[in-house]
């Protein structure tokens, strides 16, 4: 069933730049890397935080350097099948014109729907906004456009750029509201205690700030006395 991944529901317990700021704690990578840029927006915040597996793809919408293959489209359906779930889809156009590109529609939405995936992320367009909203897939994209063009899929199980975010089949995405984020591997012990490091220093510190106490001389360094 998708969903039951404990480390997928630890995630979506976290806001996306709570964990931002656990992983930087833990310094496993430069402070500008792991994110993707104001482009990339979550069009339906009312669903709330997406955390899942990534599943990956290439593809070309405006321009045609090479032949329609539906057995492409087979080969990246066939991947989230068997991918961890819930699986999160992510394409990234390789073509001209990318702000004519639209990645994803209701019938692509339900297929991935059907094979466990919970949303999708472009660094395009997507479309078909009231029919994907009612079948509850998240969408991160920077817009939307009305047509498909030449849209084929290229080639899939690739390592992709999100905007300069590398992703790469089976890394952990999260996004909510606030943006986009790769979750590093092998964190699963260290992450949670960095989350709650970043969750008291934050409680105490608006404690402070809205209490009587508060004055300046008395935040020194970024910390409370």
């Amino acid at each position: 069933m998708i969903g039951m991944d404990p480390w997928i529901e630890y995630l979506k317990t976290v806001d996306t730049p709570t964990l931002a700021n656990a992983i930087e704690v833990l310094n496993l990578r430069p402070r500008s890397e792991g994110f993707t840029p104001l482009q990339i927006r979550c069009l339906f915040p009312e669903f709330g935080r997406m955390a899942g597996y990534a599943v990956t793809a290439q593809v070309e919408t405006m321009t045609t350097t090479g032949p329609f293959d539906i057995q492409r489209f087979v080969d990246l359906y066939r991947l989230v099948d068997q991918s961890p779930k819930p699986a999160v889809v992510v394409l990234q156009e390789i073509g001209g014109h990318p702000d004519y590109a639209a990645h994803c529609g209701e019938v692509m939405a339900t297929f991935f729907t059907r094979l466990g995936a919970v949303g999708l992320v472009s660094d395009c367009a997507v479309r078909d906004i009231p029919e994907v909203h009612a079948l509850k897939f998240h969408y991160f994209a920077r817009g939307t456009a009305a047509s498909h063009a030449n849209f084929r899929v290229v080639r899939a199980g690739v390592p992709v750029q999100i905007c300069g975010m590398v992703v790469k089949p089976g890394d952990v995405l999260h996004g909510d509201v606030n943006g986009l984020l790769s979750v590093p591997a092998g964190v699963a012990e260290t992450l949670p205690p960095a989350v709650e490091l970043i969750r008291e220093r934050e409680r105490k510190l608006m404690e402070y700030v809205r209490s009587g106490r508060f004055s300046l001389d008395g935040f020194s360094g970024g910390t409370v006395e």
